[in-house]
């Protein structure tokens, strides 16, 4: 006998097929974030074997680019011609490139594979969260991305110790062969269980659109990312891309407003909840990622910890983070009120963001666990709070573009966050370790601001205190800007207009038209067989 999933009124017990296609979708997830924590422990083995030691940051790199350009192209596919085929397709093509992966014989071919890989991994993110919208009603929304939300958690807090484990173990090259088992589980659960109406677009896909939104994603990331590090930040590189890349989102915004089936439709960005929720997102992306950056590097370098279980420092700030997402989640469900959590998590993550600015060389790890949860908390507060607001935002038809366009200004904000808060620690460190070290100081980070702790044990003990100083000195000042940002998500969040939720019950007589003023927006039945 046939079971219809359908999103019901709120309260509602979700069918047994519908769990089984969050199941699924939680391991699709899962592959998604972990894949860059495991590489991330895997990377010294990896170059050990192939070498092209010079080549290593585009192993990454590579990764990001792929993804962050390809997610708002798989969220308009998924709007066009339905989010099951392309959900699949995305899934399909990251175990091609995971498999290619792990089968790579020199650096070349691993970062060709790896771009790939992020093609696949762009469509992840999104097609998990545009099918939540389909199958499940707004008011109900909130629970399920709140249990998301505590997958990503357990992902950043897991993965190190998985790439370390399995890299010792098996081989690096089992960093990439892992997905492959979980990646037939979620194909295997959503080709039998998930049923949604097939969609066929007669419109064509703008096709100049995406390659000028292509254009300038790449460029933006290439200048984070190379911004400071590989080329100067006033060099004739740095300078060339930003011009491709604004000349690019120029001509993109331009010809989005004449496409007849625009990548990216301009129009849901009038909805005001809609565009305070892509800032916010853009933020939260900025400071989650910088500070998983630099706690790491601050604990190890001035508190001694030990880089193996690098995860494990950030339990403090991600556990917080997966207890308040599902608290937020289970609230919002319960209550189909949802302003509190953006004000409330601004105001937590720049308050968290300024303690740990307060930070130096004589901190405890308790006093730096207790600064991070507050952080976490916040962050807690606003990671699938967000993208739930987004998609009540818009109509179901551009459910995928919603959830693609807020993705992707994560995506960017983490970029940016990791680029100036980084750009930052780098100028602090290399001015501190001058001050208080002289020439010596200057030798120390000539080449990197950031050293392993092979190279720190190496040091001579007057070097070495000089450095926990400017790894103290560093981390106050990328804390503190932070902080300065931080404040911007809470005053967008006081502008936030409180409607509450509704399930797929009859409308109000009082309740306001339109998307953005709360109304239930039915999804499309899913059928189990």
């Amino acid at each position: 006998m046939a079971e219809t999933a359908t999103a019901g009124t709120t309260g509602e017990k979700q069918p047994r097929s519908v769990r089984v296609v969050l199941l699924a979708l939680m391991i699709a997830m899962m592959l998604a974030m972990l894949d860059n924590m495991i590489i991330g422990t895997a990377m010294p083995t990896i170059v050990g074997e192939l070498g092209g030691l010079e080549h290593l940051s585009w192993v990454v790199t590579a990764y990001t680019l792929a993804t962050a350009a390809a997610t708002p192209l798989w969220g308009k596919l998924g709007d066009m011609y339905g989010r099951k085929g392309t959900f699949m397709t995305s899934i399909v093509l990251f175990l091609i490139g995971s498999a290619l992966s792990g089968m790579a014989q020199d650096m070349g071919q691993l970062i060709a594979f790896r771009a790939v890989q992020g093609l696949g991994a762009g469509g992840l993110m999104v097609g998990v969260m545009a099918i939540i919208g389909d199958l499940i009603p707004p008011r109900e929304r909130g629970k399920y991305q709140g249990m998301m939300a505590a997958v990503m958690a357990l992902a950043m807090i897991g993965g190190p110790l998985v790439g370390g484990t399995i890299t010792d173990h098996w081989g690096w090259r089992w960093s990439f062969y892992i997905n492959l088992p979980l990646g037939v589980v979620a194909l295997g659960l959503i080709s039998v269980v998930l049923h949604l109406p097939k969609k066929r677009a007669e419109a064509r896909i703008d096709y100049l659109g995406a390659a000028l939104l292509t254009i300038g994603i790449t460029a933006i990331v290439l200048v984070t990312t190379w911004g400071g590090t590989e080329y100067a930040w006033t060099s004739a590189r740095i300078m060339e891309l930003i011009g491709i890349g604004v000349a690019a989102l120029v001509g993109f915004v331009f010809w989005q407003t004449r496409a007849a089936e625009p990548v990216v439709p301009l129009h849901i960005f009038r909805s005001r909840n809609f565009t305070l929720m892509s800032l916010i997102g853009f933020i939260t992306g900025f400071v989650m990622f910088g500070a998983t950056l630099f706690l790491p590097l601050y604990q190890q370098s001035v508190q001694g910890a030990s880089a193996t279980n690098s995860g494990l420092l950030l339990l403090p700030m991600l556990g917080a983070m997966l207890v308040t997402s599902m608290v937020a989640g289970r609230v919002t469900t319960n209550t189909g009120r949802y302003k509190i959590f953006p004000i409330a998590g601004g105001a937590l993550m720049t308050v968290g963001l300024y303690l740990l600015s307060l930070m130096d060389t004589d901190t405890s790890r308790l006093t730096s666990g207790l600064y991070m949860a507050v952080v976490g908390l916040g962050m807690g507060c606003l990671m699938q709070i967000t993208m739930l607001v987004a998609q009540n935002s818009v109509e179901m038809k551009d459910m995928g573009v919603a959830s693609s366009s807020t993705t992707l200004f994560r995506t960017l904000g983490s970029s940016f966050g990791v680029a100036i808060m980084g750009a930052l620690f780098n100028h602090r460190v290399q001015d501190v370790m001058t001050e208080r070290a002289g020439a010596l100081g200057s030798k120390v980070t000539e080449q990197s601001a950031q050293l392993d702790a092979a190279s720190l044990a190496k040091l001579p003990a007057a070097a070495r205190e000089a450095y926990q100083h400017a790894v103290s000195a560093g981390t106050h000042g990328a804390f503190l800007l932070g902080a300065g940002v931080a404040v911007l998500a809470l005053v967008a969040a006081v502008f936030v207009k409180e409607v509450p939720l509704k399930g797929t019950g009859p409308k109000p007589a009082d309740a306001p038209d339109g998307p953005d003023e709360g109304t239930a927006v039915k999804a499309p039945a899913a059928e189990a067989v």
